[in-house]
Formats: C-alpha cells, structure tokens, sequence
C-alpha cells in the first residue's frame, strides 16, 4: 500500500521545486496512479538554519516546523522528507514532534557511499557553514567507516558565496566556485565528494558535476520513492 509523503519545503524554494520534478523522474509509472501522493509544504519564510546554528536561537525555527508537522499529521502523511541538508542538525528535535518517520538524508547518503561500488579514499563535504561547523555530514561518514574532509576557509567562503549569492539569489552559479572547492577537496585526497546542500543539488541541475559528487537530494529522492511504496527507476 503507498504512503503519502509529506515535504517541509521552501529551503529554498527552488530546491523543493527540483525534489519535486526529481521524484516525478525517477518513479517508475506509466500512468498517474503509479506515481506517490505527496503534499509539499513551501515554507520560504522559514527562519535560516545556518543563522540559527550560528546564533543559537533555535526556537523560532523549531516552531515553525512544528507548526508545518502538525499540517501534514493532518494531512495523513505516512513519511516526511525535508529537501534542506542544513535543517537537519535539528532532526531529533523534529522528529520527537511526531510518529510519522522522518527520512534522514544525511544518515542515508552517508551508508549509501558506504555500501556502494566505489572505493573510498576520503569523503570531500561541499555544505553550508552551519552542516559543516555543526559536523552533520562528519559524523554520518565517522558512523559508516568513512574518513571525511571540508575544504579549507578560503574554498568554504566560494562555496557559501555559490549557494547564497548565486543560487539562492537565482542566479545558475558561478562554475569557478563549484570547481574551486572540488579541486581543494580533491587536493585532499578525496574522491567521493558530496554535494551536501540543496542549492548545490540546483547548481548539479544546470551545470555538469564530476561523476564522483554524490548529490544527497538524489539519495533524498530514491529514499522517499521507496518508502511511499512506489518503484524507483535510473535515468
């Protein structure tokens, strides 16, 4: 039986727009009712996650997702994804608001790279200042094994500056960033890097990656094709 997914959206908007086009992608259907009923909650207004992590104000963030859980209770969701890497730094918080699992993209990308066919070096982690100061994607690798990097500051400032000045501002991105930080963290040893936010999986959207970026959206996407009880398909 299919479960309805449930999205806490708008982080941003065009993110949620992608997982949505995503999702629609990869699900093997050839008729409307192969596809998953989902309700897509477009919260823009959301209070920055990166600026909460940083300033320690939790709250006014915490109630909004309270608030977004409740609907989607209402609404009979059996599963909720959240397309905001950064977000989930409070995802023990959100999910103590509900029984309705709430998928875990970090803990499942992470065990994806473990469990998948390349071997790994290092892993590179291409996020905002509040995944990585915050250590989400350090502590998914250290729990599977996997050795893990961030690029230095200068490189990390190209990255925030790709995702807030250029994607967020709905730009296409600046290519000299992206490959700036790549090449940093490949400097490092790493040959598994992942795109660790979002609007990085919006960049991949416009732009061509290295065939060794994992996108975390894309783990995000498989995961809630599958556990709403559709089939999944490659392109």
């Amino acid at each position: 039986m299919k479960k309805i997914l449930g999205v806490i959206g708008g982080m941003g908007p065009e993110a949620t727009a992608y997982f949505y086009e995503e999702v629609i992608a990869h699900t093997k259907a050839l008729k409307d009712q192969d596809h998953i009923d989902m309700v897509i909650l477009s919260h823009a207004s959301m209070p920055d996650r990166t600026m909460a992590i940083n300033t320690g104000e939790y709250d006014a963030l915490l109630s909004s997702m309270k608030g977004e859980i409740e609907k989607l209770e209402k609404c009979g969701a059996g599963n909720i994804a959240i397309p905001c890497n950064t977000s989930h730094f409070f995802i023990d918080r959100i999910q103590a608001m509900t029984e309705i699992p709430v998928i875990n993209m970090i803990d499942e990308t992470a065990k994806a790279i473990a469990e998948g066919e390349i071997k790994v070096r290092k892993v590179g982690i291409l996020a905002t200042d509040g995944a990585v100061k915050t250590g989400l994607y350090q502590k998914a690798c250290t729990k599977y094994g996997l050795e893990s990097e961030i690029p230095d500051p200068e490189y990390q400032q190209k990255v925030m500056s790709l995702i807030y000045d250029d994607i967020k501002a709905g730009k296409l991105g600046d290519e000299d960033k992206f490959h700036a930080a790549v090449s940093n963290l490949q400097s490092k040893g790493c040959n598994v890097i992942i795109l660790a936010c979002t609007e990085l999986s919006v960049y991949k959207k416009h732009h061509k990656v290295p065939v060794h970026c994992v996108d975390a959206l894309d783990i995000l996407v498989k995961e809630s094709i599958l556990r709403s009880g559709a089939e999944y398909e490659e392109l």
